[in-house]
């Protein structure tokens, strides 16, 4: 009979030790996908600063034609983006894509892109940036809290 009870306990021991393992499992498991959701929250957040990191220079700022020039040069070929110039003789171009100023939606389509330089090159044109001028920045955004364009303005 004593070897019935002592069995009999063994076997309760086991059971309970086994929930207990399960439930630590389970507790644990469920931790980790709360902690592994907040990290990729966390990356999400981390991936965006680090896209829009090369346009901030251009937030508010001010820059030399010579960097306005590079600057087209570098994002005119952007899907989805455009550069707006305004020289100091009045004239505004856009590079890429047009975007309206308020929305920073895209105007027209990917066929109707201006990529060539010609006209800011050549010191004739009214649409030329002097490469030792003075141009103001500013980012556009979109809705979606997107950038979509860059406005130059010369000073």
């Amino acid at each position: 009979m004593e070897e019935n009870t002592g069995v009999g306990i063994r076997v309760a021991a086991g059971i309970f030790l086994t929930i207990m393992l399960i439930t630590i499992v389970v507790i644990i498991t469920i931790s980790s996908q709360d902690a592994a959701k907040q990290g990729q929250t966390k990356m999400a957040s981390i991936t965006t600063q680090l896209s829009e990191t090369e346009f901030n220079t251009y937030n508010n700022t001010t820059l030399s034609g010579s960097q306005v020039l590079n600057a087209i040069r570098q994002y005119m070929n952007l899907t989805q983006f455009g550069l707006r110039v305004t020289t100091g003789k009045g004239a505004t171009d856009y590079y890429g894509n047009r975007f309206n100023d308020s929305t920073g939606e895209i105007t027209n389509s990917d066929t109707e892109k201006k990529l060539n330089l010609n006209d800011a090159e050549n010191q004739s044109e009214p649409e030329y940036i002097n490469p030792s001028g003075q141009f103001k920045s500013t980012i556009v955004r979109d809705k979606n809290n997107m950038i979509r364009g860059i406005i130059f303005i010369q000073q």
